[in-house]
């Protein structure tokens, strides 16, 4: 007669012992510190990329300034810490708006690429979609072995990047914004530089601005997901539609349908790390009512926080952006933006 085999509930209950008192190290979860709190830096850009305005906006100030530290920390956050973007003073006599607009993205991109992969998560407090460039950058740099190479003055080595172990991450896009911003300068009907930030991104005009900027390579249109996407010119539509660059609708957004969690974890495993962009025209008149009225579908803040708290559900997600909120904003809408970054913040501690 056979022998009965043993129970393994013991050595279950004593594997389960151990591993509480020991945890593997692999699945500890990234950006917390030592106190367990989840590492934080918070970026502002406000410079603009504008002809017309000035190069100064208001909107990440006031972002900063309306009590986004003491929310942060309210949260279980620690403030590791917070950069606003300054012209060093070598280039501030540097003119031309799409020129200083991409020096101003590489300050962005080092106060990002300054820490390791995985150490801090990182919030942009964007003037518009001009600074998405300087955050993939500091995305696609993360690491000191990423870092630019530099010249015997000290300065960095524009359009060579690492190979081996440190070359540049890939980086994936959520783009979250009524807009496509993917218009080239033979495909603008304004010529509006805000307009072009995403096909920039991609590599298909501005190339010296993107590798002054320091996004080097640029990143696959198959790594773009453009989410709420519904203001483009025909020329642009079909730029969209030729770079197989996928979508999700606001009624996807808004329902927490599959897609969005499908596009997400198609990205991740295709990239090293992903960024979400948001930009604020995407929430509704009530929400945002400083912002030019437009006949797109909007979602409220409360919709696109949960679509944030699914994304940032994922590993790979290290960044939000939070761009567009205009000057002279009402505290409503600077809440409304809070809200945004709380998604995010929620989606990682679930992870």
């Amino acid at each position: 007669m056979r022998p009965r085999p043993r129970s393994v509930a013991p050595l279950t209950g004593i594997v389960a012992t151990i591993l509480t008192l020991f945890p593997n190290p692999t699945s500890a979860q990234p950006y917390l510190d030592l106190s367990g709190e989840l590492s934080v830096v918070v970026v502002a850009d406000p410079y603009s990329d504008t002809r017309t305005g000035p190069e100064l906006v208001e909107g990440p100030v006031l972002l900063l300034e309306g009590g986004l530290p003491e929310r942060l920390e309210g949260m279980g956050c620690d403030l590791a810490r917070v950069v606003t973007v300054q012209m060093p003073p070598e280039l501030e006599r540097e003119y031309g708006e799409w020129n200083r607009a991409s020096l101003t993205n590489r300050t962005l991109g080092r106060a990002i690429y300054e820490s390791d992969k995985g150490e801090h998560f990182f919030i942009g407090l964007l003037s518009g979609s001009k600074s998405l460039v300087g955050m993939l950058a500091g995305l696609q740099h993360l690491g000191p072995d990423r870092q630019p190479l530099k010249d015997s003055r000290g300065l960095d080595i524009l359009g060579l990047p690492r190979l081996g172990d440190s070359r540049p991450l890939k980086v994936g896009l959520l783009w979250i914004s009524e807009r496509g911003d993917f218009n080239t300068p033979n495909t603008s009907m304004q010529g509006d530089m805000g307009g072009m930030n995403v096909a920039v991104a991609a590599g298909l005009s501005n190339t010296m601005l993107r590798q002054q900027a320091g996004l080097d390579p640029a990143i696959s249109t198959k790594h773009i997901v453009m989410a709420g996407v519904q203001n483009t010119n025909p020329y642009e539509e079909l730029e969209i539609d030729n770079s197989f660059i996928e979508r999700v609708s606001v009624g996807e957004l808004k329902d927490l349908s599959g897609a969005l969690r499908n596009q997400m974890e198609r990205l991740s495993r295709f990239t090293d790390v992903l960024y979400v962009h948001v930009d604020l025209n995407i929430l509704t008149p009530e929400e945002m009512p400083e912002l030019p009225a437009s006949p797109s579908e909007k979602l409220s803040s409360e919709e696109l926080s949960k679509a944030l708290e699914v994304a940032f559900s994922f590993p790979k997600a290290t960044a939000i952006g939070i761009a567009g909120l205009p000057n002279g904003a009402s505290q409503s809408s600077i809440q409304a933006a809070y809200r945004l970054i709380e998604g995010a913040i929620g989606g990682v501690r679930n992870r």
